[in-house]
């Protein structure tokens, strides 16, 4: 039997005030060509026990935490799908979620497709349309805690998807390694939108795609020393294996200028900020020896961000989009070629 066309991956780490409603939610899908697994990365909570789970949903419990990263790739090989679909365990989706990721990557051939994501306290307002990226190498939700009534109607481009409620197209994400797994956390997803960009493709949104997200529930959330240190040294990571050389010059003293503005901005976190950095700074030469050497620089350099106020508003950076008839990517010289995980 043909595999079907989508698993979805849920990683988990003392998900448990959430994940059977998570579930719950992917039970009630309108699309049914899909697989689940449900990759409890150790949790200590008793929150997959006696988890109820639906047809063609498979628990794996793993004996370590792997994070986020490792955890995705370690349960796409489980699976032979068109598509790889991700959904954090505090994500809830509409019924009509999954359709509308496939239905928009077949339509635009597109390599990823982000998600609407809405704040799971008040729908009315927006956890993120789609990943952006500045050209000083800082990422963020697109249109993060506004309203949800600003956020694109249509299909539209973005810089990457974020990894709470993405689709990736599986030859690609094997092709290009899926994510990076010393990342463990934060980034990576970011990371991953980078590369296929460098190697052609290009993300889309789809806002009738909608989830209610909770956000943080397994790392603490944004300002937990978790999210910082993660976050601060996986930026610094993310820029460094991906902006091309010829726009280094303005993103390396971009990044250090935002970098010193958010160290003076919470002097609580600047311990942590800094250890991250310092760690960061310590991995580099192996990360830049994994530099892909080339890239469509006229493709990135469209979908970046280059004012600054777009990463002070957390604007949702989007680009118009045109129809194309298949995907685009091809691994870029210099990528390994080796499946993820």
């Amino acid at each position: 039997m043909s595999p079907p066309r989508v698993q979805v991956i849920v990683v988990t780490f003392n998900s448990g005030a959430h994940i059977q409603r998570c579930v719950d939610a992917l039970a009630a899908q309108t699309f049914t060509d899909f697989e689940a697994v449900v990759w409890d990365n150790a949790s200590t909570d008793g929150g997959v026990d006696g988890l109820r789970l639906p047809e063609l949903t498979e628990l794996v419990r793993c004996a370590e935490n792997l994070g986020f990263a490792a955890g995705n790739n370690r349960a796409a090989r489980r699976s032979r799908s068109e598509y790889i679909v991700l959904l954090n365990p505090d994500a809830f989706p509409e019924p009509d979620w999954l359709a509308r990721l496939v239905a928009a990557a077949d339509a635009y051939g597109a390599e990823a497709v982000a998600s609407l994501q809405l704040d799971d306290a008040d729908p009315a307002v927006l956890d993120g349309a789609g990943d952006c990226m500045s050209i000083s190498g800082f990422p963020w939700r697109g249109g993060y805690g506004q309203p949800r009534s600003g956020a694109p109607s249509e299909p539209c481009e973005v810089f990457a998807a974020c990894g709470a409620a993405a689709l990736y197209r599986r030859a690609v994400f094997e092709r290009l390694d899926g994510f990076e797994e010393r990342f463990f956390c934060y980034c990576e997803d970011v990371d991953l939108g980078f590369r296929i960009r460098l190697a052609g493709g290009r993300c889309v949104l789809e806002p009738r795609a909608v989830v209610r997200h909770v956000g943080g529930a397994s790392s603490g959330g944004s300002g937990s020393d978790f999210a910082e240190y993660h976050g601060t040294r996986n930026r610094l990571w993310t820029l460094a294996r991906n902006m091309p050389p010829l726009l280094m010059p303005l993103a390396a003293p971009a990044h250090l200028l935002v970098l010193a503005y958010v160290l003076a901005r919470s002097p609580h976190l600047f311990k942590v900020r800094w250890r991250a950095l310092k760690d960061g700074l310590a991995g580099l030469s192996q990360v830049l020896v994994e530099r892909p050497s080339g890239g469509r620089l006229a493709d990135l350099a469209r979908v970046l961000s280059w004012s600054p106020l777009d990463l002070s508003r957390r604007s949702a950076v989007t680009r118009r989009l045109a129809t194309a008839p298949a995907p685009r990517v091809a691994a870029p010289a210099g990528t390994r070629t080796t499946p993820p995980g």
